[in-house]
């Protein structure tokens, strides 16, 4: 399981004209992908990672970074197929590595589940759809994140 993270002052996703999901800083956008042998027990520790990431400026004296459970920062977790995209021959990258969407989307939702079972504010996107997502990079710090198996 993989996941580009940016720290945001406020991100929100709109499909078809209409805002689904939005947050305002400080946050995390997450985009989140799935290859084909990811399970729940992956996603659960991704959650967990995202949600204790210290990408923040700290909360108290004496705490250089906090994370979005030190602050309750939001996080807006969008599905995102192409973080799997392989593009090291030709000019058009092969999507073999992603899971298809009957894989994909309970681990992604898995993800969502599992950050709010912590107490995060969690908005999303909706899986499969056409989505435009508009985001302010604060930093910037965008970090790639990976799971293993």
């Amino acid at each position: 399981m993989r996941a580009v993270v940016q720290r945001v002052s406020r991100a929100d996703v709109t499909v078809e004209g209409q805002v689904v999901g939005a947050i305002e800083g400080p946050g995390l956008l997450a985009l989140v992908g799935v290859t084909h042998d990811d399970t729940p027990e992956q996603a659960k520790r991704l959650a967990a990672k995202l949600w204790g990431l210290r990408v923040f400026d700290g909360a108290t004296e004496g705490a250089p970074e906090a994370s979005c459970s030190d602050l309750g920062a939001p996080l807006l977790v969008i599905s995102q197929f192409t973080l799997y995209g392989d593009t090291r021959k030709g000019r058009r990258p092969s999507w073999i590595a992603a899971a298809p969407g009957p894989v994909a989307e309970p681990l992604v939702d898995e993800v969502v589940a599992e950050l709010r079972r912590l107490g995060a504010h969690v908005e999303t996107g909706v899986f499969g759809a056409d989505m435009k997502v508009s985001l302010l990079n604060d930093g910037p710090i965008t970090l790639i994140l990976e799971v293993p198996a």
